[in-house]
């Protein structure tokens, strides 16, 4: 949708628009947070392709589809530019099929803490999906549901 003599390149930032961004990513990290903690990780579907995402999240990254990978992720590496542009591929290809592919959200570099101040980095939705499907499959969000158990 285009608005007729609106150029986002020189729009300015508002700040109603910010909080309201702002509210709607604290939301889905506090909702993602209770999932993990309320059911096994790997019970947890997050999209309708999440069998499609893994595997082609598995190809592309190989690098990063390992356990010990997906624990500490490297943001440096994520978003420097050779990063950025193959996760903008990827990303692409999901345009039509996962909603609000590009949204921004937030995400854990380490697996193994919960969300806070230190532990987070703002990344798309696709990306968010694609590595958390990974760590759910792969056992990595194990450790932080069953801690989560442990404490009730």
């Amino acid at each position: 949708m285009s608005i007729p003599g609106f150029d986002p390149n020189t729009a300015g930032n508002h700040e109603e628009i910010e909080m309201q961004f702002a509210v709607k990513t604290v939301e889905h990290l506090e909702a993602y947070q209770k999932l993990l903690y309320a059911l096994p990780p790997s019970k947890l579907k997050l999209t309708k392709v999440d069998d499609e995402l893994f595997e082609d999240f598995k190809a592309t990254f190989p690098e990063l589809a390992t356990p010990e990978a997906l624990a500490k992720l490297d943001e440096s590496e994520m978003k420097s530019e050779a990063g950025k542009e193959k996760w903008r591929n990827f990303i692409m290809k999901y345009e039509k099929v996962i909603p609000d592919y590009n949204f921004g959200t937030m995400l854990r570099p380490d697996a193994k803490r919960e969300y806070d101040q230190d532990n987070n980095m703002f990344v798309t939705r696709t990306q968010f999906y694609a590595i958390e499907v990974a760590r759910n499959r792969l056992g990595v969000n194990d450790d932080l549901h069953n801690s989560a158990k442990a404490k009730k």
